[in-house]
């Protein structure tokens, strides 16, 4: 039986062993199959994002060379203001060549943009919808056949012509810009930078513009440009303070003599102004400096660091198009003098007027910002629409209470502040803040900011204004911005 049993195991283990061997290459196989089978997944998936997501970007971008290409086959769509003006278009020439035309030649130059050199402005951020053909296909192959070239797709925007033309001639010569939107949706209303160029003549003085140092025409200063916020600021720095003391600001009271001393840094009011004994709304409404640097002194870093970390400084913004990031650098480590500036909105702290734009809005707002687009739809050649923009929220910002308070101080700065030349309205109403930042070692040279919002009863705007070199905010800013509330509610 021993015998018996072992010859038996023996003959059993060849095809024991064998059957192993055989399933092992079966699973081998097997995964390599699925392995590739997931490779040929992925990059299908990733085709499809590239293809579908991604190609506008790609497309977009100057260097480009498939933007030639559509070029010679597509004529460039249109872009159109609110109101259906033509704000770009392609004409042909005498020789049957097309070219640009922009029809408000300078006024719309830096959010239109133009379509040479490297794009700049909608012309660049839509450069993949205006080269896309999206009208009636049999006349889309009918023109094919022909030999004719098929017209791109349109550009509706959310610009309104009467106000961007008030907002070019509010700043006639004058350095700075005026940016506004729609508090309620987030549409960008009118959009001037200043010094400005005429894009119909980009092709012809380039080197003059783009080597203008002193200048910087080409730079769109609503969006790229980087100020010291002045006294705008103290909107921030009035927050904190009622956050950090829940909303009560009626024990505060101080006596402002032109200036404040605080462990060795001094701070100085606008022209050296004695305001007397003020509270907190009086210290707002006529901007006094000692009194706000007397409020800094007593802020929390910490939470005044996530204060501004809640209103986007250092932080990326929810713009379509290129900007400058806002700074300031508060923080546990800061110096006292580094406190005390930044809450009167000078020392390190930079803003893009766009971004002061944005605050003022969500204030306007109760505290919700609107995520801001300057493209509304995109329609074919024969006005169909295309693409429809949604009407969408960034988020809350600011508390509602907070908000609420912040409204009615920028009120009384219109009505009894520093900003009583807008006082004056017809049918709607202005609330808002002045400044002027000092922006050189020449303490009596400052830039005139003025951030606001107007309310008729059913609409709401907010407008924000930069002048370089304006000085007060009250006299130079906000009569600016008061004409193109005016071209808007009148």
């Amino acid at each position: 039986m021993k015998i018996f049993k072992n010859t038996g195991s023996k003959q059993n283990k060849a095809p024991v062993r064998a059957g192993r061997r055989h399933i092992d290459s079966n699973r081998q196989i097997g995964f390599i199959t699925y392995m590739f089978l997931f490779l040929f997944l992925g990059m299908l998936i990733y085709l499809g994002y590239f293809t579908q997501v991604r190609s506008k970007n790609i497309i977009n971008n100057t260097y480009n060379k498939r933007q030639a290409l559509l070029e010679s086959r597509l004529i460039r769509g249109d872009i159109l203001s609110s109101e259906g003006n033509v704000l770009a278009t392609t004409v042909s020439d005498n020789d049957g060549g097309y070219y640009r035309y922009y029809p408000y030649r300078n006024t719309f130059a830096h959010i239109v943009g133009y379509s040479t050199h490297g794009v700049l402005g909608i012309e660049s951020m839509e450069n993949y919808t205006l080269l896309t053909c999206d009208g009636n296909i049999v006349t889309r192959i009918s023109n094919d056949l022909s030999g004719k070239k098929n017209h791109g797709d349109n550009i509706c925007t959310t610009l309104n012509t009467k106000m961007q033309e008030a907002a070019y001639d509010a700043m006639d010569d004058r350095k700075g810009a005026v940016v506004a939107m729609n508090v309620k949706t987030g549409e960008i209303l009118c959009v001037v930078s200043k010094p400005d160029f005429d894009p119909n003549e980009v092709i012809g003085r380039w080197d003059r513009l783009n080597d203008d140092k002193d200048n910087s025409p080409l730079l769109n200063r609503a969006f790229l440009g980087s100020y010291p916020p002045g006294s705008t600021f103290k909107i921030v720095t009035a927050l904190e303070y009622l956050k950090e003391h829940n909303g009560n600001i009626s024990d505060y009271g101080f006596e402002c003599k032109g200036s404040f001393e605080y462990k060795g840094s001094v701070i100085n009011c606008y022209n050296e102004t004695s305001h007397g004994w003020v509270n907190f709304d009086d210290s707002f409404a006529q901007s006094c400096n000692s009194s706000f640097a007397n409020i800094s002194s007593q802020l929390d870093k910490r939470k005044f660091e996530d204060t501004l970390g809640q209103l986007m400084f250092n932080k990326e913004l929810p713009l379509p198009f290129k900007y400058s990031m806002a700074q300031s650098d508060i923080g546990r480590s800061s110096s006292t003098d580094e406190l005390l500036q930044t809450g009167i909105g000078q020392g390190r702290t930079l803003i893009s007027p766009v971004h002061m734009l944005l605050i003022t809005s969500a204030i306007a707002n109760d505290g919700v910002l609107m995520r801001p687009y300057v493209v509304s739809a995109v329609e074919n050649s024969d006005g169909g629409i295309i693409q429809k923009t949604r009407v969408r929220e960034y988020g809350r910002i600011i508390d509602s209470g907070y908000s609420k308070s912040l409204q009615n101080m920028m009120r009384e700065v219109v009505v009894n502040g520093t900003a009583k030349r807008v006082l004056d309205t017809q049918g709607y109403t202005i609330s808002g803040k002045t400044g002027s930042a000092e922006y050189s070692s020449n303490k009596s040279l400052s830039h005139a900011w003025f951030t606001g919002f107007a309310d008729d009863g059913d609409q709401q705007i907010a407008v924000t204004v930069i002048v370089e070199g304006g000085g007060s905010g009250g006299a130079v800013a906000a009569p600016v911005a008061k004409r193109v509330f005016d071209a808007y509610f009148n």
